[in-house]
């Protein structure tokens, strides 16, 4: 993609500027000096210009089939691996994560297009016994339509594959608005399926934030609208379709908790906890942000932890927070919470030393933390992990369940009559034991219970109750 179309919107196959010629700059997190580009700041009028030009090209889309529309996601698979290095320096540049958490990004990526594209030969129904003599019952899939995809800067290519490959395996055409605050990404991303040779209008890119988001979710032209984003964000957009019916699936908040037990193994315990709450910088809807612990073993597993987490250094072992809005609400809740109670175990600041002008956070632990504190019940999305006290399995399972998200949960014991219990007693979506409590398969549903989802998974089989409508038939012959 040349320099020059970087910062523009894609709509029925062409790159185009905003109606408004209105733009906004995109900067580095790491270092605020690196202004990456400008980018479109889109309303309606682009946003209706997209769902146009979806439209149009739905009903030959649909035609074509699951089978000859997979191939079109080969080709973009393989476009992505031969550009692999250049989106993760995109995504590191400006999202901020690792170089290497970017890569990591990449292949994920590729896996949900790999799952997405063999899914093609089983998008099937099933045949049914008849009531009526020489007849033929069945049932079948069909496209739900135009599909809005509001996708948020944690994850700013797997994300968007999650969403895109199966829309349009599915035979829905589609409205790509990511977050203004990961554009490149995103460009770089729609200009794959671009030069896969997809058909105009199959895939709009729409860039910009909240006038475009409303816009999508409320042009009566869209059958439905998938959302990772905040709990805020999400039910807005479920109030705003509630009138039309609007089918949404909306991926949504977490408050994470890992379960040290009295018998866990404290080392394995300690590294899986200090990758799921300051990889990333915590940025990621399963992030760790709990960690309840038995009495009996806190000061052990402090120790350790602790020890850990000091030896991060931000800038190399961890990366900045997104923007200066959620370096402000991190430092912001750490303060709040020693105001309740807690004590900062290490960390606590802004980081500065020897780093770029960015927003980094040193990573930080929250020691004696109330269960129902404030930072014990709400979202952070920042490197600050709490550590909770508790008084045996059930009390951990009981202060685990006692926030309103479910996204993940994480139990470290050695115990199996234990560690199935809490499988069947952990009030969330995607669960672990003796392992970090972040990350799920490219063909398991990455999915959240309680406030933290609404609407069908994502990332396995069951994508497709979003994406699809079931038909029945009966034929008489």
């Amino acid at each position: 993609m040349a320099a020059t179309t970087h910062g523009l919107n894609f709509i029925g196959g062409e790159w185009r500027p905003p109606e408004s010629g209105r733009t906004r700059p995109n900067i580095s997190p790491a270092d605020i000096t690196d202004r990456i580009g400008d980018f479109a700041e889109s309303g309606g009028p682009d946003v209706d210009n997209a769902v146009d030009a979806a439209a149009a090209a739905f009903p030959e889309w649909k035609a074509l089939g699951p089978i000859r529309r997979a191939e079109y996601l080969r080709t973009v698979e393989r476009l992505i691996e031969k550009r692999a290095e250049d989106f993760a320096a995109a995504i590191s540049r400006e999202q901020g994560k690792l170089l290497k958490e970017a890569r990591g990004e990449v292949k994920r990526a590729l896996a949900i297009i790999d799952f997405t594209a063999g899914e093609a030969r089983r998008l099937n129904g099933v045949t049914t016994p008849a009531e009526e003599p020489r007849t033929l019952s069945y049932t079948f899939r069909a496209p739900l339509g135009v599909v809005g995809l509001i996708t948020p800067w944690n994850f700013p290519l797997a994300i968007p594959m999650w969403k895109v490959a199966p829309a349009l395996l599915a035979g829905c055409t589609a409205v790509f608005k990511p977050s203004p605050f990961t554009p490149l990404s995103a460009a770089l991303l729609t200009e794959a399926f671009a030069d896969a040779g997809l058909p105009p209008g199959v895939l709009n890119l729409v860039q910009g934030d909240i006038a475009a988001g409303e816009a999508l979710v409320g042009n009566p032209s869209v059958a439905g609208v998938s959302f990772t984003g905040s709990l805020p964000v999400g039910v807005k957009i479920q109030e705003a379709g509630a009138s039309r019916l609007l089918r949404t699936q909306l991926e949504l908040g977490g408050k994470n908790a890992v379960l040290v037990l009295a018998d866990a193994d404290l080392d394995k315990a300690v590294k899986a906890t200090v990758f799921g709450a300051f990889g990333q910088a915590g940025q990621r809807c399963s992030a760790t942000s709990r960690v309840i612990v038995d009495v009996r073993v806190k000061d052990a597993f402090l120790a350790k932890l602790v020890a850990e987490v000091s030896a991060l250094k931000p800038g190399t072992d961890i990366c900045p927070v997104v923007n200066e809005q959620r370096m402000n609400a991190c430092l912001n809740a750490i303060t709040h919470a020693q105001e309740a109670g807690a004590k900062v175990a290490v960390g606590g600041s802004r980081a500065t030393d020897g780093l770029p002008d960015g927003y980094y956070v040193q990573p930080t632990v929250l020691r004696d933390v109330p269960w129902d504190s404030e930072i014990a019940q709400e979202e952070i999305f920042g490197p600050v992990l709490s550590v909770i006290d508790c008084d045996g399995f059930d009390d951990a399972m009981r202060i685990s369940n006692s926030v309103r998200y479910g996204m993940s949960g994480t139990i470290f014991t050695q115990d199996p009559a234990t560690m199935f219990e809490a499988l069947d007693r952990f009030e969330a979506g995607m669960l672990h034991v003796n392992r970090p409590g972040v990350g799920a398969y490219a063909h398991l549903p990455h999915m959240g219970a309680k406030l933290s989802q609404f609407g069908p998974p994502e990332c396995s089989p069951q994508v497709w109750d979003f994406y699809t409508e079931w038909r029945s038939a009966c034929i008489t012959y």
